[in-house]
């Protein structure tokens, strides 16, 4: 263990429905590069996953949505799924907690149907980046330029297709968020919700 992230928190924000594997590998690499990973969720108590095509595990929540500000952490990790991203971005308080990433150019990892929310955020303006093929329209029509590409890096921002490119995910993932914030690009967000 290298250790390349000692003393980092990151936040890992999800609801109920999340793709299981896409929270729990990433989590695990994270953390076995030194940093914490806190489950924010607006659930209070437990969180439940998915896993292809079921119900998955059920994870504690160490911290509520309500109780979690931006500031307290150095990344945020957005697991996709397809219930998960659509009811974060339906919840103002997630939206809000990931425009505070944003506006503070912390590094934010987003995999799958993740940038679902950062689309709501209007946090994807000119930024490179890949999904879950079904949301390219969604970024195209967001001002993102959206690639089909494993994994894709653009200025702290790392995205991802899908859990087939979880390998690739993760090594990106620990490699901006030990860089940590990022002084270039700052998403249209940033500047109209400041």
């Amino acid at each position: 263990m290298s250790e390349k992230l000692k003393g980092k928190r990151v936040a890992a924000l999800v609801d109920n429905g999340f793709e299981q594997v896409e929270l729990t590998a990433p989590k695990a690499a994270i953390e076995q590069e030194g940093a914490t990973v806190d489950i924010v969720s607006p659930q209070h108590a437990d969180v439940k996953g998915w896993q292809h095509t079921t119900w998955g595990d059920v994870f504690p929540v160490d911290r509520t949505l309500s109780q979690a500000h931006a500031a307290d952490y150095d990344a945020l990790l957005l697991p996709g799924g397809v219930m998960n991203p659509d009811r974060l971005r339906a919840n103002e308080q997630a939206v809000s907690f990931v425009r505070e990433f944003v506006r503070a150019r912390k590094p934010i990892a987003a995999i799958c149907h993740g940038p679902w929310t950062l689309v709501e955020a209007d946090a994807v303006r000119g930024r490179r980046m890949t999904s879950w093929p079904s949301l390219r329209t969604d970024l195209r029509n967001a001002g993102a330029h959206w690639v089909d590409e494993p994994v894709v890096v653009d200025n702290g921002l790392v995205t991802s297709r899908k859990p087939d490119d979880l390998t690739a995910f993760n090594a990106k993932v620990i490699e901006e968020f030990a860089e940590g914030s990022h002084r270039g690009h700052l998403a249209a967000s940033g500047a109209k919700h400041a």
